[in-house]
């Protein structure tokens, strides 16, 4: 959540309980509720949602989850399935965080924001370098907003 629309946990929750019911059972890929629009993508027992106001537009959102699912594809090695993504919840946090931050679209390439977390599917995910990167941009993350 990058805005006040829902300030509380428990209102966090009831939406995304009546976003899962509105959705789970349908065959397409976008809805409108509650003045938001969806987007979302569903695989094993995994469901991916992208949620942005009514304004926003559909195909930017989708190419926000086309991004963020083909990430996670390659990290977790063509098993998005919530067992694994639990197991590597730190490395989707980071592709998250390399395609979307504060509510702005960073990436929607795939293929750079792998480049860009170092993932490769022949060693175990993080590398050192990448953990390095990411201690790096947080630094001056927090150098930028305490100048502020």
């Amino acid at each position: 959540y990058y805005d006040d629309t829902f300030p509380s946990t428990k209102e966090q929750m009831v939406f995304e309980k009546n976003v899962f019911n509105k959705t789970s059972q349908t065959e397409s890929e976008i809805a409108f509720f509650g003045g938001m629009t969806i987007v979302y993508k569903s695989s094993i027992d995994l469901f991916l949602y992208v949620v942005g106001s009514s304004h926003e537009n559909e195909l930017m959102l989708m190419s926000v989850l086309t991004c963020l699912f083909e990430s996670l594809n390659h990290m977790l090695r063509k098993n998005v399935e919530k067992r694994w993504l639990l197991e590597n919840m730190d490395g989707a946090f980071l592709v998250l965080d390399e395609i979307v931050d504060g509510g702005v679209i960073l990436e929607s390439d795939p293929q750079q924001v792998i480049q860009k977390v170092n993932f490769r599917a022949d060693d175990g995910g993080l590398t050192e370098q990448s953990v390095a990167q990411v201690l790096q941009s947080a630094k001056e993350q927090i150098k930028w907003s305490l100048l502020k």
